[in-house]
């Protein structure tokens, strides 16, 4: 008795060490797809980078059958960041942005709670919303910075087994904590690179940027063989404005001609302010009939109806527009493609003025 109780006991503890040796691989494995996942996050600077990780690797790596990212964003902070960065959400369909917290707290069971369980449509219904078929179990992960609710990782499961109440979470609260720090770190250099590239009296692009779109669109046209246009826009007798309603006037001017030239636009297009009065757009892909049709439209939403002066007034204002069109295979390089496309345009502006101002001219 004496001998087999020992067996027993030596083949209880033999399946005791074998189970624990299974779980420690099982954790080795499980902490070196997050530290995959987490390098990956770390490593990327950009909205897309980020995004890709989150909806196609995040999902890859660790067999789940739903991520999503929901962010709130009350005041469209978020929405306005993503608009300046050419950022289209459409693009994005795992990423939801809400406009308060309050189905983000009753999902997470309270605002600074880990959620795991069974879908449960009333709640969980708005972070899974485009799933043909709703997972059976879901893990809702808060993100938050500096202690404030931010959003949440939202993660799905078929298994209805995959994600239970009482199921060790460290691994999943340390990869939100990570996810949270990178958005905003991605958040932070975005707006940075934006500021860098923007106008600050108009909202639009600056000239920095307008070169720099120019030359990356003339040398994708040398490649692809497509046409390239430019479109110079010019604020008619603009001093006349600023001396007789002033320049605070003159601002707002400005301001309301940029968001009209901007509303014509497409969002593959490139819209920045040149100097002064002047504004300069890329057309990708744009021949010459595309340039003039939409040189028109800019020229008639500037002058259908005048601009609030900030005081209760109103200020009518036209503008001289140059359109300048290219096929590529007319160039040697990129440099010579976009000084031609620049001088062209501004060409057009000087006959548009010659002409009487308030139209639509090209270089002869």
């Amino acid at each position: 008795m004496g001998v087999d109780r020992r067996l027993a006991e030596n083949r209880s503890l033999r399946e005791r060490l074998e189970a624990l040796l299974a779980d420690g691989r099982r954790n080795e494995q499980i902490f070196s797809r997050h530290r995959r996942i987490e390098l990956g996050l770390m490593e990327g600077s950009t909205f897309p980078e980020l995004f890709d990780m989150l909806f196609n690797e995040l999902k890859r790596i660790n067999d789940y059958d739903a991520v999503t990212l929901t962010l709130c964003d009350p005041d469209h902070e978020l929405r306005s960041l993503f608009e300046a960065v050419n950022i289209d959400t459409k693009d994005y369909p795992d990423l939801i942005l809400l406009g308060g917290f309050s189905e983000l707290f009753r999902a997470l069971e309270g605002a600074g709670r880990t959620s795991l369980g069974a879908f449960v449509k009333p709640l969980h219904g708005v972070l899974f919303p485009l799933e043909p078929a709703p997972p059976e179990s879901v893990a809702i992960l808060p993100l938050q910075r500096r202690r404030r609710l931010v959003g949440s990782l939202n993660l799905g499961s078929r298994d209805f087994a995959r994600f239970s109440p009482g199921m060790g979470t460290e691994f999943l609260e340390r990869l939100a904590g990570i996810i949270a720090m990178c958005f905003e770190n991605v958040a932070n250099r975005e707006r940075l690179k934006h500021l860098s590239l923007s106008d600050p009296l108009t909202g639009v692009h600056n000239r920095r940027y307008f070169d720099q779109r120019l030359r990356e669109e003339a040398d994708r046209a040398l490649h692809t063989r497509q046409p390239l246009s430019c479109l110079f826009v010019d604020v008619d007798r603009f001093k006349a404005i600023n001396d007789r309603f002033g320049h605070p006037a003159g601002d707002e001017v400005l301001r309301g001609v940029a968001a009209r030239i901007k509303a014509e636009l497409r969002p593959s297009d490139a819209l920045g302010r040149y100097g002064g009065e002047e504004f300069a757009a890329v057309l990708v892909d744009g021949d010459a009939g595309m340039a003039m049709a939409v040189g028109e439209r800019v020229r008639a939403a500037v002058a259908a109806s005048p601009f609030p002066d900030g005081a209760g007034g109103h200020i009518p204002a036209t503008v001289s527009l140059g359109i300048a069109s290219a096929m590529p295979d007319r160039f040697d390089s990129t440099a010579q493609l976009a000084a031609y496309l620049v001088t062209a345009a501004d060409r057009g502006v000087y006959r548009a003025k010659a002409a009487g101002r308030n139209c639509v001219r090209a270089e002869d």
